[in-house]
């Protein structure tokens, strides 16, 4: 009898995954063979302790031949899920994965007795533990002689089918755990984002900035120009809203003297979903006094190239089959210069016409409303036009003041801010900017939002009066950026939807049958 998920060791068979009945026959087989265990006793011990993980005999021992294993004997206690079994009359083979890789397990008859009966009634995913000394295989495979045997976990459900896996790409959103189980590629994903974000506090850190908590729930969203969710809290008896950003929060925190800090936490916006927005997602947030949005873009490029380094060895990343040289200068061009490159022809000197920046929306189908100015303007036509196209590591610069309520105005041109943002493989990454420290200004920015929200713009900021008055007890000249932890995850790792680097993204409710 042989059953395999796992593709290890020799040929393999279909595993027990099937159409519904033919599952639903196996689960009520499984559940027959737990009342068993039930009535014989402990059905779930927890008396069993390991003292080796598989990838760790691997590396301890991988090199060590067969001879050497059998002079200096070696007594290990492994644990994990059984992903692989030939029986084989008198002797058997399986495999059992834990959190670090696989090991094979050799059984005989002779030195397990009535526990050998047993594992030959045991299924694909049940978790066992085994002892026994390291030895080779004829075939040259590190493995355990077991000489002691334990079913810790009975699985109920069966594993996908090994060849086709979690085929179907909502269930392996909906199911994680069963995808972790039997795709090695996704357990690499997340584990590379842990590193990833690894990095980024170590690089932060070295700068000697101080990681921090702030509010994910606040009386006034603000920090972004997004639409919030609404909560209430019972005992004060208002209404809340969770953080759209944790921007202004931490912004006190350089008032108060702080001086450099960030944070790395969640964000929840009320907006749709696609392959690169969830609306619960996971932001890197990083301010510092006494400097400007231009430290941080030479901060972004020594940063991104230092991660392809740690990751991979190289600054050449392929994503989604095309190639990305990092070691070479990120191109920094202004929103206006990028809307000229895309849209030929395009007379420059009217880049600031409201007129003829609304002709040429309506031209491209390009939503607007009626009390957007030249600014609003600018942007709804690169994003439309040009955004995609960015597709090597490229700031763009200069966005307008009218979209940027909280950067600083430019000192030579007061139309734009002394903003960027960040563009890699047609996708916004990062998001910067020289901080606006003049209280009046604020407020009079803030005004401006209410405006909009008052004529239905949902995404428009409140008003933070509190705000507002840290500003007036004197922030110094302040440089934040945000970084997208989710959209630089699915870069690093290949991944094409935000979906794929998010252990639990947002769905819709299953639906019965």
């Amino acid at each position: 009898m042989k059953q395999d998920i796992s593709g290890a060791g020799g040929a393999g068979g279909r595993g027990e995954g099937g159409d519904g009945g033919d599952e639903n026959r196996l689960i009520a087989e499984r559940r027959a063979k737990l009342a068993a265990l039930r009535q014989a006793g402990q059905a779930f011990p927890n008396d069993f302790r390991r003292d080796a993980l598989a990838g760790q005999l691997h590396a301890s021992f991988g090199e060590r031949s067969g001879e050497w294993l059998e002079a200096n004997p070696t007594r290990v206690r492994v644990g994990g899920r059984l992903l692989f079994r030939r029986v084989m009359g008198k002797a058997s083979f399986a495999k059992i994965g834990d959190r670090t890789g696989q090991i094979q397990l050799y059984l005989q008859q002779e030195n397990l007795g009535d526990a050998y009966e047993a594992f030959k009634g045991w299924d694909i995913g049940d978790i066992i533990g085994a002892a026994g000394l390291l030895f080779r295989t004829r075939t040259g495979e590190l493995s355990v002689r077991v000489d002691a045997l334990k079913l810790l976990v009975k699985s109920l459900r069966p594993l996908p089918d090994k060849w086709h896996g979690l085929a179907d790409t909502e269930t392996r959103y909906r199911q994680r755990y069963v995808d972790l189980i039997v795709s090695e590629p996704t357990r690499q994903v997340f584990r590379t984002r842990t590193r990833i974000v690894r990095y980024l506090r170590d690089f932060l850190d070295a700068l000697d900035f101080l990681e921090v908590e702030t509010p994910m729930m606040q009386i006034i969203p603000g920090g972004a120009v997004a639409r919030p969710f609404k909560t209430h809290h019972n005992a004060l008896g208002i209404d809340m809203y969770l953080r759209i950003a944790p921007e202004l929060y931490l912004k006190r925190l350089i008032v108060g003297g702080l001086e450099r800090v960030y944070e790395i936490n969640r964000n929840f916006r009320n907006e749709g979903l696609s392959t690169q927005h969830n609306p619960e997602f996971t932001m890197l947030e990083a301010y510092l006094a006494y400097a400007d949005y231009r430290d941080l873009m030479d901060w972004i490029e020594k940063a991104t190239r230092g991660l392809a380094d740690t990751l991979y060895g190289t600054q050449r990343i392929t994503y989604q089959g095309r190639a990305y040289d990092l070691s070479q200068p990120f191109r920094r061009l202004t929103v206006e210069q990028a809307i000229i490159e895309h849209n030929p022809g395009i007379d420059p000197l009217s880049l600031r016409d409201v007129t003829f920046l609304r002709k040429r929306c309506e031209q491209l189908g390009v939503h607007f409303e009626p009390g957007d100015g030249a600014g609003k303007l600018q942007i709804e036509l690169f994003e439309k036009t040009a955004e995609a196209a960015l597709l090597d590591p490229t700031f763009v610069h200069g966005y307008p003041v009218e979209v940027s309520p909280l950067s600083r105005p430019n000192d030579a041109d007061p139309f734009i801010a002394d903003r960027f943002e960040f563009f890699l493989a047609g996708r916004e990454i990062a998001n910067g900017f020289s901080e606006l420290n003049d209280p009046e200004e604020q407020a009079a920015r803030f005004r401006l939002q209410v405006a909009r929200k008052e004529r239905g713009d949902e995404e428009a900021m409140f008003f933070d009066a509190d705000y507002v008055r840290a500003l007036e007890y004197g922030m110094p000249p302040t440089a934040g950026l945000g970084v997208g932890i989710d959209r630089l995850v699915m870069f690093f790792t290949d991944s094409p939807s935000i979906r794929d680097v998010i252990l639990f993204p947002h769905m819709r409710p299953e639906t019965s049958a």
